[in-house]
């Protein structure tokens, strides 16, 4: 944890930025997996242990705006329980943690809410992802599922958000060690990997140095031969020689900041000579992103330099034609890249995704709609003290070239001849994590990834 200090700064900051009524953040509850006592690894809510830092199921907190107090409720754990469990801290001793002194047990909590009911004070909460959680709000609100769904408070999102978007130097230290962790983890992929071994058995060994590392992996592995499925999380492959592994994995740090970066090299010992030309394009359009990272850009024209390189690449290749604006501005070159640059990171790979990509990305701005486009997750204006991953990449997805293809779509920029001759490349992408700051921008990370082609060479000898 923190210290003391820095819940108590949040905590006030939040209730600062929330006019009247009362703020409501439960943390999460354990999951099963198949049955009640047999449950997935705990996940803390991660705006939960943004403002109080306590990795554990079961607690809820209320601010109450008009008051200035904060409460922590939760049942502690009794002597049947530590039975199983081992002797548990009380809730009074865990909020101490965090700078909370008043603590409750869930029935105080829901005789405050009917209280809060009665009086007509105005019950703020953020939007629910955890079925547990929903069913609480209804019981807690006497609510249906409809208004929780559609009752998540505008004004308390927009507070999150202002405060988690911007990381503090402490955040960026945790930041770091979950990115050095995963650059080991990929080092070590780049080494290992050999003809005839399976996708599942590299993911099993880099998987573990995550937990070694006192932590977890911050999202589910993707390390496949089919780098043009872009979320991949199917491992049951045997690699061979001539294909390309694309890897896409993070660490998660005991407090549960992120790191996440993605690399793409050979099974054999070195690239072939046409999976050279497509890595040196998609190197290319990586390094027009990283040049125009910097405050007063905004992430959306980041974004069009990584597809205008990526769609002037492919031109010189003969893949596509005609004026490179133009194709896209129309979205030819999506494609190829029908995802967006990168996002927001933090406690979440997605940084707050679950509070909406139009808060967090967007500052309230509408996005597109235009397939590619719309998958950008951020556009707003870079400010200082934003965190966020660069992954430009090119992709040869059969299934939607045929469609295109069938349908003549963009007949005018794109060679669908020469593109056919491209159905069994696979993908490509790296990644990497960036901080803006108040000249421009800084590589995340103390231990560097390997990009370059002689790099990632030199590392399969």
């Amino acid at each position: 944890m923190f210290s003391i200090e820095t819940y108590t700064k949040r905590q006030q900051e939040l209730l600062s930025q929330v006019n009247s009524g009362i703020i409501l953040l439960p943390g999460n509850e354990e999951s099963p997996m198949n049955y009640t006592d047999n449950q997935y690894r705990f996940r803390q809510d991660s705006t939960f242990l943004y403002f109080f830092g306590l990795n554990r199921p079961g607690l809820i907190s209320l601010l109450d705006t008009n008051k200035g107090e904060v409460t922590i409720y939760g049942d502690d754990f009794t002597v049947e329980d530590f039975v199983w469990m081992g002797k548990q801290a009380t809730v009074r001793d865990q909020a101490a943690l965090c700078g909370v002194e008043k603590t409750g047990s869930i029935n105080d909590l829901v005789n405050r809410l009917r209280q809060a009911t009665k009086s007509k004070e105005a019950i703020h909460f953020l939007p629910q992802y955890r079925h547990h959680n929903i069913l609480k709000l209804m019981k807690f609100t006497e609510r249906n599922a409809q208004e929780i769904e559609n009752g998540a408070s505008a004004e308390l999102i927009k507070a999150v958000v202002a405060q988690r978007n911007y990381k503090t130097e402490e955040e960026l230290v945790e930041i770091e060690k979950g990115i050095d962790t995963t650059v080991e983890m990929h080092v070590a992929a780049i080494k290992m990997l050999k003809p005839g071994m399976s996708e599942l058995e590299l993911v099993v060994k880099i998987e573990k140095m995550a937990r070694a590392a006192g932590g977890d992996i911050s999202f589910p592995t993707i390390a496949t031969i089919n780098g043009q499925t872009l979320h991949n999380h199917y491992h049951g492959n045997t690699v061979k020689e001539g294909q390309l592994f694309l890897l896409d994995c993070g660490a998660e740090t005991p407090m549960g900041y992120a790191g996440d970066l993605s690399s793409t090299f050979p099974v054999s010992k070195t690239f072939s000579s046409l999976q050279k030309d497509i890595y040196s394009l998609v190197l290319k359009s990586h390094y027009a992103c990283v040049d125009n990272l910097k405050p007063g850009h905004t992430f959306k024209d980041v974004h069009r330099a990584a597809c205008l390189s990526i769609a002037d690449g492919l031109k010189g290749m003969g893949l596509m034609k005609g004026d490179t604006e133009s194709a896209v501005d129309a979205g030819a070159h999506a494609l190829f890249f029908p995802c967006g640059t990168g996002h927001m990171m933090g406690l979440d790979i997605h940084d707050m995704e679950n509070l909406g990509e139009e808060y967090v990305g967007y500052n309230g701005k509408p996005k597109s709609t235009q397939f590619g486009l719309k998958s950008l997750r951020l556009a707003r204006e870079l400010e200082p003290g934003f965190v966020l991953t660069i992954e430009p990449g090119i992709y040869f997805i059969p299934e939607l070239t045929d469609q295109w293809r069938a349908e003549n779509k963009f007949k005018e920029f794109l060679n669908y001849d020469e593109i056919d001759k491209f159905r069994n490349f696979g993908g490509i992408r790296n990644e990497e994590d960036y901080l803006i700051t108040t000249d421009g921008k800084r590589l995340l990370g103390n231990k560097e990834k390997p990009m370059r082609i002689e790099e990632i060479e030199d590392l399969r000898k």
